[in-house]
């Protein structure tokens, strides 16, 4: 099973500056645990716990997993994966 993850530029380091890998996986833990193993370190990055860090957005086919099953949520061959950072400021 093959699943495109886009990796954000601040994570980029961690995949040799890399914008998109390959992943394996029946959800988005075991797809994270994967990248972990080609990608040291990337997974800590993205997960506390058995969940998502606060300011990680996941997205499945541009669906928030936050709104699916979390890092629970399944994945089928060819999905694409979307990690982003989190963005927030600005002035009031």
């Amino acid at each position: 099973m093959a699943i495109e993850v886009r990796i954000p530029t601040i994570l980029r380091s961690y995949t040799d500056g890399a914008k998109a890998v390959e992943g394996a996986g029946g959800t988005i833990a075991e797809l994270f645990t994967d990248l972990d193993a080609h990608h040291p370190g990337i997974r800590e990055r993205l997960v506390e716990g058995e969940e998502l860090r606060r300011f990680v957005n996941v997205y499945l086919n541009d669906e928030d997993v936050r709104f699916l099953d979390g890092i629970a949520t399944k994945l089928t061959d060819g999905d694409s994966v979307t990690i982003l950072p989190a963005v927030a400021g600005g002035a009031g």
